[in-house]
């Protein structure tokens, strides 16, 4: 079976493939001060839980967060006897190299959703990734990721707008049942709820516009249906994106004969 692992700023996944399907995922805090021992732990008592075999023969990885990488390998390397594939790293075939400008480094998150993204519904795409920042990336014709957006992520947005005026309280993302506020936290929730859908429905015209050609429009991550309540922001929408695009990474390495 095939262990993916999605490392993001705030949560790590780990989703076990076994060619067909995703039998098992599981979902934990990220700290880049976990050692491979903790995670092992953690992982094969879930797995035992569900009554689940660790019989996992392949790993690929995929991390915004580099200091926790080096501990995920040695939980592969001593625990599954495999040398995982690492999204962004030099030895990880891509099925279709980006084309951005010359010295730039894509996130591996971005990389991961363009493949799973053009495997499943084909190229001319904008994905949008609802996480620690919200993301919009261009999927060309041929499946290669040929740049994007980056924006502030929910969340984050809202943490900091708590933190940085004292008399507004932590609220949670919810859609408001009108956009005036008749309170503080209808305020915020109202300025969040709208201001995203604004910002999402904005963002996404202005690629049209500069690409030039039909795109369709996919969300994801987790508040990506939550969004889609305040108008028609998105033709589809994926939940497990990401680990899909792991999934196809990882075929296209073995097809290849790289692992």
């Amino acid at each position: 079976m095939l262990l993916c692992i999605d490392c993001g700023n705030t949560n790590t996944v780990f989703s076990v493939w076994d060619g067909q399907e995703f039998v098992a995922t599981f979902r934990t805090s990220t700290e880049h001060q976990r050692t491979a021992d903790q995670y092992f732990v953690w992982f094969s008592t879930l797995m035992e839980n569900q009554k689940l075999d660790i019989d996992i023969s392949a790993c690929i990885i995929s991390s915004t967060v580099p200091r926790v990488v080096f501990n995920l390998r040695v939980l592969c390397d001593r625990y599954f006897d495999t040398r995982p594939l690492v999204v962004g790293k030099p030895d990880c075939l891509l099925p279709t190299p980006p084309r951005v400008d010359e010295g730039t480094q894509v996130g591996p998150d971005r990389l991961v959703n363009t493949a799973g993204a053009y495997d499943r519904h084909g190229g001319d795409l904008i994905v949008v990734d609802f996480g620690t920042a919200t993301t919009f990336d261009v999927v060309a014709h041929d499946g290669a990721y040929v740049g994007g957006v980056i924006a502030p992520g929910v969340n984050l947005s809202l943490e900091a707008l708590h933190h940085a005026a004292a008399a507004l309280p932590h609220v949670d993302v919810t859609k408001p049942q009108k956009v005036i506020g008749t309170n503080t936290v209808a305020c915020m929730q109202s300025g969040v709820f709208w201001g995203y859908v604004g910002l999402v429905r904005g963002i996404c015209d202005r690629i049209r516009g500069e690409y030039d050609q039909p795109m369709r429009i996919l969300g994801t991550g987790g508040l990506a249906p939550l969004f889609s309540q305040g108008d028609v922001l998105f033709d589809l929408i994926e939940d497990d994106l990401t680990m899909h695009g792991l999934t196809v990474i990882h075929r296209y390495n073995k097809d290849n004969g790289n692992g």
